[in-house]
């Protein structure tokens, strides 16, 4: 007998604010000390309309070319420090923060006016053993971030979990740019006993 194959069964949701919090105006400190350098074009180019850039805070090691030093590689292993963090010692302590092994780690600014469209990373959920986090330097009301149709509203300072390996998008509507810090990590003891507190921390109080 054939047939379809079952999912995977999700073993958390889809979004989780995390219990941590960073100060946004140390992050907007240490995002302002690097006003000289250069963001790059994400390669992706059919995933948006106008402008979405990186900084390479850790990339594959070896990595030298500016494009693959942005590429979160879902088979690379080795990552390393680029020069651009040791400027960033508040960057530093928040990574710091995270007692997993860190994958690409990389400021994302999507400019005014801006749109990623609906797409997905197929290898980052918690269920097949990466995971990204998502924490706001600089936002704004009019983001309009949707994750499986959903809008999901996350605060500068603040840091979540994001299944993107389900359909998600953005619109900045704006005035500002976007930049967040996003962090890509292994799905290790750690990540999971602070998505369980997470979960917890979300649930309702009882009556």
């Amino acid at each position: 007998m054939t047939g379809t194959a079952s999912p995977t069964p999700m073993r958390f949701p889809d979004r989780l604010r995390l219990p941590l919090r960073f100060d946004a105006a140390l992050l907007r400190r240490d995002l302002d000390r690097l006003a000289q350098a250069e963001w790059i074009d994400h390669f992706v180019k059919q995933n948006y309309d106008g402008e979405w850039s990186v900084i390479a805070l850790r990339a594959v090691a070896g990595a030298s070319h500016p494009v693959m030093m942005i590429y979160s590689d879902p088979s690379a292993r080795s990552f390393v420090d680029t020069p651009v963090l040791e400027a960033c010692p508040y960057f530093q302590e928040v990574l710091a923060a995270f007692g997993c092994p860190l994958l690409a780690v990389r400021l994302m600014q999507l400019s005014p006016g801006s749109v990623i469209r609906e797409h997905r990373d197929y290898d980052l959920r918690f269920e097949d053993g990466a995971v990204r986090f998502h924490i706001p330097i600089i936002t704004n009301l009019d983001v309009d971030f949707r994750l499986n149709g959903q809008r999901v509203v996350m605060d500068a300072g603040t840091a979540w979990y994001l299944r993107l390996s389900d359909p998600h998008s953005v619109a900045n509507r704006g005035q500002s740019s976007r930049v967040h810090l996003v962090i890509d990590a292994l799905a290790d003891d750690w990540v999971e006993a602070m998505l369980v507190d997470a979960v917890a921390a979300a649930m309702p109080a009882a009556p």
